[in-house]
């Protein structure tokens, strides 16, 4: 199968696991955010540095090294396998340990207990990471979806009758636990891989060299990302955790879902071409282009409806985070475009820069934090935005420099697009404000406003003859 077939199979596939995944998802939150509180869902994300830590030392980035290497045997595979698992025991530990600091920080006894039990997923998933690795270097999406759906779906059917039956917190801690579990068996059965009785010393050091600077670089990232859930933490209530904590998870919805489509294809993709500049710079493009024309218009139409839209999937009582998610969203439209600039680094073997370039964006976000939140939770979440789009500058100068694609170039081919999501925007905003509000319910202000938004989009998207609805219906015929 030639590479361009690989990866459109890849992106047939990485669709079918996101709607299998995004579905499962909307039923299992609607359920759980009408039954639990938001003070529940808070002391879950006042653990997310945490866990997002672990997660990230676990890996070490050698995962990453595995699939940009161009050869690699069961020996590099075993060796990263049972350095991840050896890693993840001790980390486990260093947090159980570790919990009663946790939680004296934020002053929640109950954190002890959840955060626990909740990490045990670390040994989980370092148990299987090698496996799922080797599908997506493989360019094996298929399996992949076949392994994910299944196992969301049965880590959402226990918290939901946990949540049922007054669990409370633990349907929430009780349902990531299985999820990893039933996901890490799947992988186990299905890649047909097990690992040898080995270790390489000289490949691990291979690995290990470009890993620990893509750690690095992800334990920062995983930090800063979380600074706010963490400020907001120590200094509100757990409901207004909750609050922010639930506006940003479906803003990063749509982001994440259709991110992780294409950068699962995307990274192999990069480092298969890697050595040549032209090519990868027009494949770059297109994927960036492609991204953002189906993350803007969501984001923005998403924004614009908010308020019913919380109204109608969580009910009033998670109404305080409408303003929350309408500043997150617009903020959120820049993050695919980071991602992609940073993996040019990655495929390139310049973990160095990578590196660098997330420590002079945590030195801004630090002055950023620091200024906004003089001006309490909306000067963060302000704060919030301008550092995005500083972000956008400071990831470019490196990745521009490769490809010679500088970031008023980039600009130039996304701002288009951009714009007619915010049309499309605007159409939705008046027609809903001025005549649809007054008439009619949540449900059909949502489905109004959506097929308006969404034609006016792509009727204008059509009549541009822009370059990225022309390669998605092509994807669509092929399939």
């Amino acid at each position: 199968m030639s590479l361009k077939k690989q990866a459109l199979s890849g992106v047939f596939w990485s669709i079918i696991q996101l709607f299998g995944n995004l579905l499962i998802n909307f039923g299992i939150s609607l359920i759980l955010a009408r039954l639990l509180l938001p003070s529940e869902f808070g002391l879950i994300a006042m653990l997310g540095v945490f866990i997002g830590i672990g997660s990230t030392l676990i890996s070490s980035g050698l995962t990453s090294s595995l699939i940009r290497t161009p050869k690699v045997d069961d020996l590099d595979y075993s060796t990263v396998f049972h350095f991840n698992l050896v890693g993840s025991i001790i980390i486990y530990l260093v947090f159980y340990f570790g919990a009663p600091f946790i939680a004296a920080f934020y002053d929640q006894e109950s954190l002890i207990n959840i955060l626990r039990v909740y990490c045990i997923t670390f040994i989980i998933n370092a148990f299987s990471a090698v496996q799922s690795t080797r599908l997506t270097k493989m360019l094996d999406f298929k399996t992949q979806a076949k392994i994910s759906i299944p196992s969301l779906l049965l880590g959402g059917i226990v918290g939901v009758m946990m949540a049922f039956n007054g669990f409370g917190v633990w349907s929430l801690v009780a349902s990531a636990v299985v999820q990893s579990l039933a996901g890490s068996m799947q992988l186990w059965y299905y890649s047909k891989w097990k690992p040898q009785w080995a270790f390489d010393v000289t490949k691990f050091k291979h690995h290990f060299n470009f890993g620990v600077k893509i750690m690095l670089s992800s334990i920062l990232d995983t930090i800063f990302s979380n600074a706010y859930t963490l400020i907001i933490g120590k200094f509100f209530a757990p409901a207004q955790v909750g609050f922010y904590n639930r506006a940003s998870t479906l803003r990063m919805l749509p982001v994440t879902s259709i991110s992780s489509i294409v950068t699962k294809v995307s990274y192999p993709l990069f480092a298969a071409i890697q050595d040549d500049d032209v090519r990868l710079k027009s494949v770059y493009k297109r994927i960036m282009q492609m991204v953002i024309f189906l993350v803007a218009p969501i984001l923005i139409l998403m924004a614009v409806l908010a308020e019913p839209l919380f109204r109608f999937l969580y009910t009033e009582k998670w109404l305080p985070a409408v303003p929350y998610f309408q500043i997150l969203a617009f903020g959120a439209i820049m993050t695919p475009i980071h991602i992609y600039n940073l993996q040019i680094l990655n495929v390139k073997g310049r973990s160095d820069l990578f590196l660098r370039l997330e420590i002079i964006k945590k030195i801004l976000a630090v002055v950023v934090i620091t200024i906004s939140f003089q001006f309490g939770i909306f000067g963060l979440l302000y704060g919030s935005i301008f550092s995005s789009l500083a972000s956008f500058f400071i990831n470019t100068h490196y990745s521009g420099k490769f490809l010679n694609y500088s970031a008023w170039q980039q600009t130039k081919d996304l701002l288009p697009i951009i714009a007619l999501a915010a049309l499309a925007g605007a159409v939705v905003y008046f027609l809903d404000n001025f005549m649809v509000q007054q008439l009619y319910n949540d449900f059909t202000r949502l489905s109004t406003g959506s097929v308006v938004g969404v034609m006016t989009f792509l009727i204008s998207a059509y009549l541009l003859k822009m370059n990225s609805l022309e390669e998605l219906i092509d994807i669509i015929k092929r399939k």
